[in-house]
């Protein structure tokens, strides 16, 4: 197998890794806001994501950044709980601040994905070791997050348009259940962190 498709295995795994559940968590909430109709807005929104987690890789691997496994693990449900209740918020402003909202949601994906990245980092320094050529690996390595990522929001919104058609379930309440859904265990995950569990 090729380098490039090993580290792409790598990062597809880890971001599929049942481990990586608040990954999952985060990516499920951050889509909560949108519609069908929203998925050119979608797509931006995870590849300012990819950018953000990206920087964090580029400076992991090249040893500039390490960042306590501990403080990592209770940043990421932070950053769930204050994606819920800006989706919250959301959903209950009027519709034309939605598009405002959106531009809102760019720049909290790229600086979440700072954060989600640290999660990804240590791992990735560690794979890199001492070695000094970090492109290739790196970008196969974000090739594979993406594409679980993808795949997720491809999941995630199959199941909101079933939900929809069958159930005539409306985008409002669809927002508030995952968001509630995401808020919820991410504040599970805090309070482990916090205390153990």
């Amino acid at each position: 197998m090729s380098e490039f498709l090993s580290f792409a295995k790598l990062g597809f795994h880890h971001i599929a890794d049942p481990k990586a559940f608040d990954h999952l968590l985060f990516v499920v909430t951050l889509c909560a806001v949108y519609r069908w109709s929203d998925w050119r807005k979608l797509l931006v929104l995870i590849t300012a994501f990819t950018i953000g987690h990206s920087l964090t890789l580029v400076l992991a691997g090249l040893h500039i950044l390490q960042v306590p496994s501990d403080l990592v693990e209770f940043l990421i449900p932070v950053t769930i709980v204050l994606t819920s209740l800006h989706n919250v918020a959301v959903s209950k402003s009027e519709g034309g601040t939605f598009s405002r909202s959106v531009s809102t949601n760019y720049l909290l994906a790229l600086f979440f994905g700072l954060i989600h990245g640290m999660g990804f980092a240590n791992y990735f320094g560690a794979l890199m070791g001492e070695s000094g050529n970090i492109v290739l690996p790196l970008f196969a390595f974000n090739v594979g997050i993406e594409l679980g990522q993808l795949i997720i929001v491809g999941v995630f919104f199959g199941l909101y348009f079933l939900l929809a058609q069958w159930l005539k379930t409306q985008h409002r309440d669809w927002n508030l259940y995952v968001s509630g859904l995401g808020g919820g265990g991410a504040l599970v995950l805090i309070l482990q962190n916090l205390f153990g569990g």
